[in-house]
């Protein structure tokens, strides 16, 4: 029986990911002398998978090693791998779960605190231990806070440079539950000072993206699985890791041959480039999985705001959240890359044209037609386009106008993303001009969403 589903930070779905993810191989070459073999290799790394070997009784992987690039650490062929061998297998035995945590310390928590936050504190014990922890080798090879650019990382002045993108907002209530997350294990922290001394809320923030971008789910429960947490991300790729509880294992399977000496890559998931930067601290420049969030709003002045609310409330589909993790509500609606060919405009939810409907009614008469038809049939509102020509030319001439100045203001946040010089002189620098790009991955991205859904719109206005 094999699962397979990756914890994020702000959902439950695939798999995960270390900082600094790479979309290239090493090489293109047909084959690599070994020398070029060994340069792959990281040295500082070169004990870790014998260490966890020993630890697990069994062999985890005589096809990949740990390699280097300029994005991190990853892993690397150690020799050619076929298409449909499995590459790495990680016994469960040696994957590190809350139920690593002294029982005392898990009765202090309850249940006030979610999962990410538990594995996030077993972190911190045990690079507190040092040396001392079982898991010295694996703890000390993660990620640096330095290292690290996922969104919850970003200064405020940072995060401005996002905040077109709803991945701003989600950023803030990360932020704000992570506060009262650390308010509250601040209490276990109390009662054992000689494991907890000095940990600040800084220390708690890196050990809870350490979590979120490495740790697979495994069994409703957040799971860190050493070496095969340095896989870096390819979105056009077909392997992913499988957990097996037959087996008792996570194993990756390759979707086409390597080479000696060529990185090793599996897909996370299908995740929008705000995922991949809130969850995993890193951008994809033409990602096919962009999407982007929209909020629309009744006027204050509208004299049918009230029935319209409520109208739009009650047939609005349940609050959920996306394949990437995003809430969506009664007002705010994801919108997917459109297809200028597509008769019904497929990505453009229609929940959507459905909001712009209601919104254009101007009588009560035309809310109880809307109410009496969703009624009528599936329980969706305005499903279906407006007998009124005039009116479902208004409804599509608004969200015609929404988008457009969603557009606007994208364009002049990409504008003066472009305009700003940091220095790559000094670290600090270098590491604002990293940011500064995922930026803009970002922005373009969602930029180019509402740009199809635009000319869509217009062109389909036209023959309404």
């Amino acid at each position: 029986m094999q699962l397979r589903s990756r914890i994020g930070s702000v959902c439950c779905c695939v798999q995960s990911r270390p900082i600094g993810a790479t979309w290239k191989h090493f090489t293109t070459s047909s084959s690599m002398s070994s020398a070029e073999v060994r340069n792959c290799i990281d040295k500082e790394c070169e004990d870790f998978l014998p260490w966890l070997e020993k630890k697990a009784g069994v062999g985890i992987s005589s096809h990949l090693t740990v390699g280097k690039s300029s994005y991190g650490r990853c892993l690397v062929a150690s020799k050619s791998i076929m298409e449909g061998e499995c590459m790495l297998k990680v016994p469960f035995s040696v994957q590190i779960t809350e139920d690593n945590m002294r029982p005392e310390i898990l009765s202090m928590l309850g249940d006030e605190v979610g999962n990410v936050t538990r594995l996030a504190l077993l972190i911190l014990i045990e690079q507190k231990m040092g040396e001392g922890s079982e898991w010295a080798p694996y703890i000390r090879h993660l990620p640096r806070p330095g290292e690290m650019h996922n969104a919850v990382l970003w200064s405020d002045r940072e995060l401005q440079m996002v905040r077109q993108s709803s991945m701003f907002l989600e950023t803030a209530k990360l932020k704000a539950q992570l506060e009262k997350d650390f308010m509250h294990i601040k209490r276990v922290f109390q009662h054992l000072p000689e494991v907890f001394e000095d940990v600040s809320f800084h220390d708690f923030i890196h050990a809870y993206t350490l979590v979120t971008s490495r740790a697979w789910e495994r069994q409703n429960c957040p799971s860190l699985i050493p070496f095969a947490d340095f896989v870096n991300h390819d979105g056009s790729s077909e392997a992913d890791l499988l957990g097996d509880i037959d087996k008792q294992c996570s194993e990756v399977i390759a979707d086409r041959d390597y080479i000696a000496g060529e990185q090793v890559l599996i897909r996370y998931g299908k995740f929008s480039n705000a995922t991949l930067l809130f969850d995993f601290g890193f951008t994809h420049p033409n990602n096919v999985y962009d999407q982007v969030c929209i909020e629309l709003c009744i006027p204050a002045w509208d004299p049918l705001r009230s029935k319209k609310i409520e109208l739009l409330q009650k047939h609005c589909t349940p609050a959920i959240r996306d394949i990437n993790g995003f809430n969506s509500s009664w007002n705010s609606f994801t919108i997917k890359e459109v297809r200028l060919n597509s008769k019904i405009g497929r990505g453009i939810p229609q929940s959507l044209r459905a909001f712009a409907r209601v919104l254009c009614s101007s009588s009560l008469e035309e809310i109880e037609d809307l109410e009496m038809e969703a009624t009528n049939n599936d329980g969706r509102l305005a499903r279906l386009p407006l007998k009124d020509a005039s009116k479902e030319f208004q409804a599509h001439q608004l969200l015609i106008a929404c988008i457009r100045q969603h557009i606007e203001d994208y364009d002049e946040s990409i504008k003066c993303l472009e305009r700003l010089d940091y220095s790559a002189s000094s670290a600090m620098g270098a590491s604002l001009d990293i940011r500064r790009n995922m930026a803009k991955d970002l922005l373009k991205g969602e930029l180019r969403i509402l740009n199809s859904a635009y000319i869509w719109l217009k062109a389909h206005s036209s023959k309404i």
